[in-house]
């Protein structure tokens, strides 16, 4: 009975530990040896294919490629370590904060619209020059946003869930606070209990008209019916929504002074280097007996 790894890349098959079969599995179709898993590198994407992890008896590591990992662990056997991809997006989802930003204070959803009419209508618009921008849940893509943002001219307050004084990071219990002064709000937060409609309805009434809320971590973080109930009041655009994907017939869709990306902030061609580099260096480390990286629920080994 050979141990086998599903690995998403072929890429990553010469980093197999000796002793153990590669298997190549991209999420589409049924992978070979599912009983014989012991490494499982979830497909990233749309196809992360959670529903195999209840037919793999044998597993001991499974390494998602993605920061959240809330969607897996119910689905998660005892005794199973679970490795995030905590990193590989800090780039891509930091450049796409930022063109998010930038497309809603520079009206470019309205410039494309007429373009696409062949209409010449300018009009001047928002800047990021001079604003004061918000991001909660500061770490690693939170950093990465505010080393963009430098540039800009624009002033930067950190929050996290804790202060953490010596980085000049305000506690989220100070969020209230600190709204009311916020022209931009970019939500990277993860979804926890603590987390889920950190943005609702009281949050929304404490900004000021006009003001822009981004959100690239998680739908449910900001409360879309207290959005919808806005009518444009406080701008969004959004990477992520809730429901995700909204259906066609979502008020959603037309809301005004709402810009939507189909959650593809973490997938630039910058990710996929990086996480092909990630499994190989995993690989060796569990091949070698070593602590693996990113652990988020440790296993039995």
């Amino acid at each position: 009975m050979a141990d086998r790894v599903l690995v998403p890349w072929k890429q990553n098959l010469g980093s197999v530990p000796e002793g153990a079969e590669g298997v190549l599995f991209d999420g589409e179709g049924e992978p070979a040896g599912l009983s014989d898993a012991v490494f499982y590198v979830m497909p990233y994407g749309r196809t992360q294919r959670v529903d195999l992890l209840s037919r793999m008896p044998r597993l001991r590591v499974c390494q998602l490629l993605t920061a959240g990992y809330e969607n897996v662990l119910p689905a998660l056997p005892d005794g199973v370590e679970l490795c995030n991809g905590r990193g590989l997006h800090d780039a891509s989802t930091a450049e796409h904060a930022l063109a998010l930003i930038l497309a809603a204070q520079r009206d470019l959803p309205r410039w494309a619209a007429d373009q696409a009419e062949r209409t010449w209508a300018p009009h001047y618009t928002r800047s990021l020059a001079g604003s004061r921008v918000l991001i909660v849940g500061y770490g690693s893509i939170g950093a990465a946003l505010e080393a963009r943002l430098a540039p800009c001219e624009c002033e930067v307050v950190r929050v996290a869930r804790r202060a953490r004084p010596e980085q000049g990071v305000h506690p989220v219990s100070e969020l209230h606070r600190l709204l009311p002064e916020a022209d931009v709000v970019v939500l990277v937060a993860p979804l926890t209990e603590e987390t889920r409609g950190l943005v609702g309805a009281e949050e929304l009434a404490l900004l000021r008209d006009g003001a822009l809320v981004v959100n690239v971590g998680r739908g449910p973080v900001l409360d879309t019916d207290a959005l919808l109930k806005e009518g444009g009041r406080v701008r969004a655009a959004l990477d992520v929504t809730d429901p995700e994907p909204p259906p066609a017939g979502h008020p959603l869709w037309r809301a005004p002074g709402v810009f939507i990306t189909p959650h593809v902030a973490g997938g630039s061609d910058t990710f996929y280097p990086r996480a092909r580099a990630f499994v190989d260096a995993q690989l060796r480390r569990w091949g070698a007996g070593e602590p693996l990286e990113n652990v988020v629920r440790p296993g039995t080994r």
